[in-house]
């Protein structure tokens, strides 16, 4: 009777001082230690509940605990089986209480058990960090959940990014949340009418993700049906064997790989099959030499089926037996009629936009390219269209001007401050050397073209040489400013570098500093009357030898001024001015020699026909080179004055 009463005391107290230790656990502690075992266990098919026991307790420390857990940051000790984060420490590991968050202990590793979650385990314990993340309070790490979502989305995730929308408190996150939660509903949602709903409130969007979303939907298989399709099938078309869209032999092959029909047997497969079957000069009864007979072939190689040696043969009627009892159809992913129906709407509608916007996107890079051949021509429109002269050298004061960029960079490491005294100095440089080509070499040759022709093309010989000796052969760069960095981006569809708009604007300085000069100015009143009649300028007192040194210098000082705009975006290097001065010329020519608005024009008409020539040819850049010459030769052959036609001296030549 003694032992029993001691006994139960004993059985008494246990469960009181088990009672009182678990009184001592903290809640979230409480909720691991119910887990315990699957969480050891760490299979990816039973954690499910561990997690969502976690997730769903409702205790601020929830988040701290899965983050810890999915960065492999949990651990167990082996004593009592309490679960804590764990950081390194002198002497061991810092245990910290994730009730408390508090450091409780410091333990060596052997008496610990790190949790090491696989990537599937991670990803799951990731689902359910979203809820938190995406309420957090502080934004970066809301922007931080909101990015991972953007980048790899499931089906889970809709209900609680839909959670977070409304107390969202920041506009451009609220933004990018109803954005992905409409494109999530596109993906995920259940419910029928509200995927068509989100589809028709996204058909007007250019953005790459929208398509991303629609195109699944839309996205077919052939498969091939006993009969006709089964009316719970959402099939796209009905495929004929024989047509087009479906080769005979395709349609057999598929029979064949689904294991509805036997293996077509090809006409090398018989040879190879008789061949490996001859005995004593015959295959199956059939003499060798009466094989080179098809029919003798088949007869051959059927008996050899009969006998199960080889695959059976199918003659053509019954192939055709054997399509005609299955029907083939290209067959949408996608279960709802409705929703693919609404998907191909809002593609359509996307693709038509998609379409004007990349026309838009065209024009912009033929005008800002249109703008480039301005810049590079129009100092060779003042030497070749006002004064006659064909200067081959002009490309090399481009080039000059884009090399006195690349020293002014060397010398003033702020390239906002370097481009800003690049650009008069290399006005100066090549003014000045405009000035002494004409003085020394232009001013003995005018009226005759073929020796102007010949000595400006060797001195651009040179000029590439002698610059190569100073700068080397490898490509020179020349960095623009950070603000001019980047680009304008309308939409997913149309951009358009800064440094594009820069050179844009540029030009249209220069359009105007020209007509400046040569409307309201004392050099541009006696370059046109020299220009016109050179005898009648001369004897109102005007020096047609100064006002053509002035006005080749202006020309080349305004093809330096270029050659910094050009190395902005291309490689300096003593080739560069070659790869401008072909078009150059031909926007002179093509707009009308010694007019400023036939060169603008002429730049347009080049830039235009050269993108639209590469977009219909983009893999061969040479190509569309080649159809650009041919054009404006045809072009020319029509019109040999150009779009616009000189009035003066030129035009009387």
């Amino acid at each position: 009777m003694l032992k029993r009463i001691f006994l139960t005391v004993l059985a008494a107290v246990l469960l009181a001082s088990q009672a009182k230790a678990q009184d001592a656990l903290g809640p979230m502690q409480t909720i691991l230690q119910a887990n315990a075992e699957i969480i050891v266990k760490s299979s990816r098919k039973t954690i499910q509940p561990a997690i969502d026991a976690v997730a769903g307790s409702g205790l601020p420390q929830a988040q701290s605990v899965l983050e810890a857990w999915q960065a492999k940051d949990m651990w167990r000790r082996k004593a009592d089986g309490l679960f804590f984060r764990a950081e390194k420490a002198d002497g061991g590991y810092r245990l910290i209480d994730f009730d408390s968050g508090e450091v409780v202990g410091v333990a060596e590793k052997g008496d610990l058990k790190q949790i090491k979650p696989n990537s599937g385990i991670r990803a799951l314990i990731g689902t359910a960090l979203v809820t938190f993340q995406l309420n957090d309070p502080d934004r970066v790490k809301r922007e931080e959940a909101l990015t991972s979502l953007e980048r790899d989305a499931n089906a889970a995730l809709l209900e609680p990014l839909r959670a977070s929308i409304e107390a969202e408190p920041d506009p451009d996150l609220k933004a990018r949340k109803l954005r992905l939660e409409r494109l999530l509903t596109i993906s995920y949602d259940p419910d029928e009418a509200t995927r068509i709903a989100a589809i028709e409130d996204m058909a007007g969007d250019l953005g790459v993700d929208v398509r991303a979303a629609l195109n699944p939907l839309v996205a077919t298989k052939l498969r091939v049906f006993e009969g006709t399709p089964p009316a719970d099938v959402n099939v796209a078309r009905l495929l004929k064997p024989g047509s087009d869209a479906l080769p005979r032999e395709e349609a057999y092959a598929l029979l064949s790989d689904a294991g509805l029909a036997p293996p077509r047997v090809t006409p090398e497969a018989v040879r190879a099959a008789l061949a490996e079957h001859i005995e004593g000069g015959t295959v199956a009864g059939v003499a060798v030499t009466a094989l080179s007979d098809p029919a003798k072939r088949v007869e051959a190689y059927r008996a050899l089926a009969d006998r199960g040696l080889v695959p059976p043969y199918l003659a053509e009627d019954e192939i055709s037996a054997a399509l005609s009892a299955y029907s083939f159809a290209e067959v949408y992913a996608e279960p709802s009629p409705a929703v693919t129906d609404a998907a191909e709407a809002a593609l359509a509608r996307i693709n038509t936009k998609v379409g004007l916007n990349q026309a838009l996107d065209l024009g912009l890079d033929a005008l800002s390219l249109g703008s480039i051949y301005f810049l590079a021509a129009i100092g060779l429109a003042i030497t070749f269209g006002v004064m006659g002269v064909i200067n081959m050298a002009h490309g090399e004061f481009i080039m000059m001007g884009a090399y006195t960029g690349y020293v002014v960079q060397q010398l003033i490491p702020n390239h906002t401050a370097s481009i800003a005294v690049a650009i008069p100095l290399a006005f100066l440089v090549t003014f000045s050397a405009g000035v002494v080509l004409e003085r020394l070499v232009i001013r003995h040759l005018y009226n005759r073209p073929l020796e102007t022709l010949l000595a400006t093309f060797g001195i651009s010989i040179a000029l590439q040489q002698l610059f190569k000796n100073i700068f080397g052969t490898q490509a020179r760069p020349l960095t623009s400013p950070d603000w001019l960095g980047g680009a304008w981006v309308l939409n997913d569809v149309v951009s358009i570098s800064y440094i594009r708009i820069a050179i844009f604007v540029l030009a249209l300085l220069f359009l105007g500093l020209f007509l400046f000069i040569m409307k309201r100015t004392r050099l541009g009143l006696e370059t046109r009357a020299v220009t016109q009649n050179p005898g009648m300028a001369a004897a109102m007192g005007i020096n047609p030898g100064r006002v053509n040194m002035l006005t080749f210098g202006l020309g080349s000082g305004i093809a330096g001024i270029a050659g910094v705009a050009i190395g902005l975006f291309a490689k300096v290097t003593s080739e560069l001015g070659a790869d401008y001065i072909v078009q150059s010329f031909m926007t002179v020519v093509v707009g009308g020699v010694g007019n400023i608005w036939g060169t603008l024009l002429g730049a347009g008409l080049i830039g235009s026909l050269q993108k639209g020539i590469e977009w219909l040819n983009p893999s061969n850049t040479l190509a569309a080179q080649t159809y650009m010459i041919i054009f404006i030769i045809i072009f020319i052959q029509f019109r040999p004055r150009g779009i616009i036609a000189l009035k003066g001296r030129a035009a009387g030549d």
